[in-house]
């Protein structure tokens, strides 16, 4: 077992763990560590606590030190300075015609490194623009192409829920979603339904996922043939959240062939209490054209 605290660097980024070599930390302290890109100030977001060796990545880095009270005025002045560093490169990029969209700027808590985020449709041939931001701050300086969902993370906004941005407010890691899990939720498969301002199927398809799947394991398949109380009938449809079915029961069977005759009637199976509801009752099919079925394939890309 190893002591770590988790260390956050942005507002609902990634949390990564550090040794804090005995130095009494507590959680909501901010600190400085040292990381791959060189000194950060970072907030402590997870406690001391002990965790397998297996789960982390060695070597482990050290917490420095405790913020002090200077340490807090340079990470501010850095910060006011990111601002100063944006406006520059946007009249740089317009300067040399680049077809690049600059997103956030960052400072190393040392002051070695400035990196620029950006994004753009296709690869950006951007070296005299590093010169140029060289000459300027006298440093190193990195320029980083992130994807349409780290732009959001970064920029922020609201979701089609009203409420702002999961990614941007706490939600540290982008997991997979896939089309697969709005089909399983009996969700509109309508690209402009599924996405979010992102232009990529929303994260919160993930959160129900397990749910849904845990679900439909004790639930038939429609078209699937069961046994009620009944007697014997096609499953139509099925409610997961309800955990309910529509069966339509077979009422002859000609045997040695897969050939039913089945009733005017659909009938609700939920825990054991039947509701007949009447032939009126259709499972609706929706169309999909070829252009929404090639925007679904760039929502999972």
């Amino acid at each position: 077992m190893v002591t770590v605290v988790g260390v956050r660097f942005k507002k609902a980024g990634k949390i990564y763990y550090f040794d804090p070599d005995e130095i009494s930390i507590e959680k909501g302290q901010n600190v400085i560590v040292e990381t791959a890109r060189g000194i950060e100030f970072g907030e402590v977001v997870v406690g001391p606590k002990e965790i397998e060796e297996d789960d982390i990545v060695a070597p482990l880095k050290k917490v420095l030190r405790v913020a002090t009270l200077e340490d807090e005025i340079q990470n501010k002045q850095n910060i006011e300075k990111e601002q100063e560093a944006f406006n520059i490169c946007l009249e740089k990029i317009s300067a040399h015609q680049l077809e690049m969209k600059l997103i956030d700027v960052e400072y190393t808590f040392d002051n070695n490194k400035v990196i620029f985020y950006f994004t753009a449709d296709g690869r950006v041939d951007f070296r005299e623009l590093v010169k140029d931001l060289a000459a300027v701050f006298k440093t190193r300086i990195e320029l980083r192409q992130i994807g349409v969902r780290d732009e959001a993370k970064m920029i922020g906004g609201i979701g089609p829920c009203g409420k702002s941005l999961c990614c941007a407010t706490w939600l540290g890691d982008f997991e997979p979603v896939s089309i697969k899990m709005a089909k399983e939720q009996s969700l509109s498969l309508n690209p402009t339904k599924i996405s979010g301002i992102c232009g990529r199927l929303m994260c919160c398809l993930k959160y129900e996922h397990e749910t849904y799947q845990c679900l439909r394991e004790n639930l038939p398949e429609q078209g699937e043939k069961v046994l009620t109380a009944d007697g014997v009938g096609i499953v139509v449809d099925n409610s997961v959240l309800l955990e309910c079915v529509k069966v339509r029961h077979i009422v002859e069977e000609k045997e040695g062939a897969q050939e039913y005759k089945l009733s005017d009637d659909i009938y609700i199976y939920h825990k054991e209490q039947v509701k007949r509801i009447g032939c009126c009752c259709k499972n609706e099919t929706v169309e999909i054209s070829d252009t929404e079925v090639e925007g679904l394939d760039e929502l999972e890309e």
